[in-house]
């Protein structure tokens, strides 16, 4: 039950707790820690008493049960031999706390000063009651850590602090590896750790050089040195930047008290010299958690397709993963005077502010330009509008968009696969069709798809010096043949089908959205609501939330995201609710906006009206085909994802992975050899474990640097007010909704839609939502153009926007100017 520190190495954490063996392990490699004993969770669990449930009860339980009388010796001599009944230092120590992704910093009691054997008694005791707090049980219920965990407690001797405080290897703030923090204050380090005192504050190189800090602070520049020098032992002995707690005392000895991971740095890739700069894949696609190891290989494919276009802009050639998380290697772009700015558009245009964040690194001296016309500084051709393609498209537009659409559905019915084979042959099928489903997008006739886009450019340029870009953006409101919109009111439709029957209507309201998906898949649910659904996800199955992660459930296999948006729209009453007239009052009002705009043009130049109008009509009629391709991809792979779930099956058969969903979390050429023979069940479940530790981080930075820097704009906003891009035209007042997940959440007509980013598994929530701000997305960006097409003000690129902004907050839109002013507070 009683162990001293330094025998506490190697003991299982769930017997010493995370603290206790991290400051053993120091020991051990002969870091100087105070000396002490672990009271472990054996003496826990012996005051615990069986059947006993709720915090409160189990507070109050180990708060005042008779201890036995072996243990309360024990303690009391342990303290005795340590101290000679002098002060003491009393810390907890728990089995879920310093963990690689989840600290507990500041969660468990800590108790300085603590004198007598009665004393320390109490004080363990408050260490035990403290795993039952209420901030301990929000923490362990975000982070998703053991739900039963115990603890131990730590007795050390107290270091007589002089000066302490925090040492952090790297910058937790910015990210940087290559810059040490230092938090120092006169006296315990208590106070710097519990925020009760404003410390001294030093950022040093790793070499220990102060690069910022006050000249008259509590620590000296050989302090700081030593400082610096032991984090950097720490760190490489533990192989990750680290948290530590230290002291020096009267005599200018230095202490170490706890080191631990710091848990929010977020993964950098690997490299070595220069500078690297990276763009992530993830904020490009409008998904904030990591991508499944096949949705990883998937999306490699895919891109390739894209690999030249993207090359001569900058971009690196193949996709870099980081535990799940994908970026591009943009060094070469930013260093380039030539490439840079036309990278720089891309980039904001999908996933704004990433684009001025580029042009900034352009200014920066860690990217110095490679010379002026070198090879590396090759300006990216620009693409040659093909006129005599586009015209026709122009002039017939149903029967333009009606080729793609064959074209599509040929392509598509190749990548159904067979109906009976064996395990090895669906997977030969599948490896033989990946390339053809994975650039279909690129496949496909582009003809009427860039005649809708450049249809809109032109008849700018026609309009220019009378209508401005934001008045254009306008008329494309109401757009039709637009998959994603369509799906959005089919969802729509299905909702009011079942708002005319009372007792579906109450049934769906009632019951809870994953025991109505339950039922679906049984076949139990009421006519209305199982024809509707089934019907709905017959056409739109395919998609999901973070649907371009090939490793992501479909609708089609688990329909709770629909029933819960379902739920959402069925809550929405009165007509100025009604998705479908509002759709269509959008389309009236653009056309009408057409006309308008045409019309200002002088009299003398009705040539330019009549062209300016017909471009406009006709480039609403093909605009819809934008989201076309990403969803004939998504019904690709719904295909394949059936195909490789029955090999899954298989595989499970034969005892080499525990679920079908497991081949997720392998590669193709790693599932042949499971059909093969090899068991990848412990490989499946260590890859799984880092997803989950990784899809529990708050949010992907938009571009990344090799030393862990997350840059951010030099700009900033006014003090009330927060300036994104102006995204969709319009402006709206409501009470904000921060949503992260849209599977489980609720938007209630009139509410403002903030998340960090959106895909069209998002868009349902368009239908009620009065507004939609982001962190991320562009103009283009699949959130803004469904927007648009609701007839919403958005304004997107906001950098922190979630935080920023609570739920509750009434917040102003404006779509237009591009900013999200500030009202009332939250109730």
């Amino acid at each position: 039950m009683i162990l001293q520190l330094a025998e506490a190495r190697g003991c299982p954490r769930d017997l010493v707790g995370g603290k206790a063996a991290n400051l053993a392990e120091m020991i051990s490699a002969g870091f100087p820690v105070p000396e002490g004993f672990c009271i472990t969770t054996t003496a826990y669990r012996q005051v615990l008493v069986d059947g006993m449930e709720g915090q409160a009860e189990l507070r109050a339980h180990v708060l005042t049960a008779p201890l036995p009388a072996r243990l309360e010796t024990g303690i009391v001599q342990a303290y005795e031999r340590l101290s000679r009944n002098g002060p003491v230092a009393v810390r907890s120590s728990s089995t879920a706390e310093d963990l690689p992704d989840a600290s507990f910093a500041g969660q468990y009691d800590t108790f300085l000063g603590v004198q007598g054997a009665d004393e320390v008694l109490a004080a363990v005791r408050r260490c035990w009651a403290s795993l039952w707090s209420d901030r301990v049980a929000r923490y362990r219920a975000v982070h998703d850590t053991d739900h039963a965990p115990a603890i131990a407690v730590i007795v050390q001797r107290l270091v007589d602090a002089e000066c302490a405080g925090v040492l952090y290897t790297a910058n937790p703030v910015s990210g940087k590896r290559s810059e040490i923090v230092v938090d120092a204050a006169p006296g315990l380090g208590e106070a710097v750790v519990s925020g009760a005192v404003t410390p001294d504050h030093y950022r040093l190189s790793v070499e220990g050089e102060t690069v910022e800090g006050p000249g008259d602070g509590c620590l000296t520049p050989p302090r700081l040195g030593e400082l610096a020098a032991v984090g950097r032992r720490l760190e490489k002995h533990f192989g990750a930047p680290q948290d530590v707690e230290w002291a020096f005392d009267g005599d200018g000895g230095l202490w170490l008290t706890q080191s631990r991971h710091i848990t929010t740095l977020f993964p950098i890739p690997e490299s070595e010299g220069e500078p690297r700069a990276y763009w992530s894949v993830n904020v490009y696609q409008g998904i904030n958690r990591p991508f499944t190891p096949m949705g990883a290989a998937m999306i490699r494919e895919r891109q390739r397709g894209m690999a030249t276009y993207m090359s001569a802009l900058g971009f690196s050639d193949e996709i870099i993963d980081v535990d799940g998380w994908l970026f591009w290697d943009i060094t070469d772009g930013v260093r380039s005077p030539a490439k840079r700015p036309k990278m720089a558009a891309f980039m904001e245009s999908l996933a704004a502010p990433s684009g001025r964040l580029v042009e900034q690194l352009g200014r920066d001296q860690r990217f110095p330009s490679v010379p002026y016309g070198s090879e590396e500084d090759i300006p990216p051709k620009k693409p040659r509008l093909r006129w005599e393609r586009m015209i026709p498209a122009w002039l017939w537009p149903d029967q333009a968009r009606a080729k793609v659409v064959r074209d599509a559905e040929r392509r598509i019915a190749a990548f159904a696969g067979p109906a009976e084979a064996t395990a090895g042959e669906r997977l030969s099928f599948v490896e033989s069709v990946r390339g053809d489903v994975c650039r279909i997008e690129a496949n496909l006739p582009r003809d009427a798809n860039t005649a809708g886009g450049a249809g809109g450019q032109l008849a700018g340029r026609l309009l220019r010096g009378y209508v401005d870009e934001a008045e254009i953006a306008t008329v494309f409101r109401g757009i039709p043949h637009n998959p994603t919109t369509e799906m959005d009111l089919a969802l729509w439709r299905t909702g009011e089908l079942i708002r005319r029957d009372d007792a579906a209507f109450g049934l769906l309201l009632a019951t809870a959205p994953g025991e109505l998906a339950a039922k679906q898949l049984a076949g139990t649910l009421p006519d209305v609501i199982q024809h509707g659904v089934a019907a709905f996800l017959a056409e739109y199955g395919c998609r999901a939330t973070s649907e371009i992660d090939f490793g992501v459930p479909r609708w089609a296999d688990d329909p709770e995201p629909v029933f819960a948006m379902l739920v959402n729209l069925l809550r929405a009453e009165g007509q100025e609710q009604n998705a479908e007239t509002r759709f269509e009052n959008a389309a009236a009002a653009a056309e009408a906006r057409i006309v308008e705009l045409t019309r200002r043009l002088p009299a003398t130049k009705p040539h330019r009206a009549i062209l300016a109008r017909f471009l406009l009509r006709r480039s609403r009629r093909l605009r819809g085909l934008r989201e076309f391709p990403k969803f004939c991809l998504m019904r690709g792979f719904a295909a394949l994802r059936i195909q490789l779930l029955l090999v899954g099956e298989a595989i499970v058969r034969m005892e080499r992975l525990e679920h079908a969903g497991d081949v997720m979390f392998l590669d193709l050429a790693e599932v042949r050899e499971a059909l093969d023979g090899r068991d990848f069940r412990a490989t499946v479940a260590r890859r799984r474990e880092i997803w989950e530790r990784e899809a529990r981080r708050p949010r992907v930075p938009s571009v990344l640097l090799s030393d862990g820097t997350v840059p951010a704009l030099e700009s900033a906003a006014a003090e009330r007010d927060l300036i994104g891009l102006a995204a969709a035209a319009g402006v709206a007042t409501g009470r904000a909704r921060v949503i992260h997940d849209p599977g489980e959440a609720r938007v209630e007509p009139g509410e403002i839609l903030v998340a960090a980013t959106t895909d069209p598994g998002w868009t349902p929530l368009f239908l009620t939502a009065a507004a939609l701000v982001t962190e991320t997305g562009g103009m283009i960006s699949h959130g803004t153009t469904v927007a648009r097409e609701h007839a919403i003000p958005a304004v997107v690129g906001v950098p922190g926007a979630t935080a920023l902004i609570t739920t509750g907050r009434v917040i102003t839109v404006d779509g237009s100017a591009g900013t999200i002013t500030f009202g009332e507070e939250s109730r």
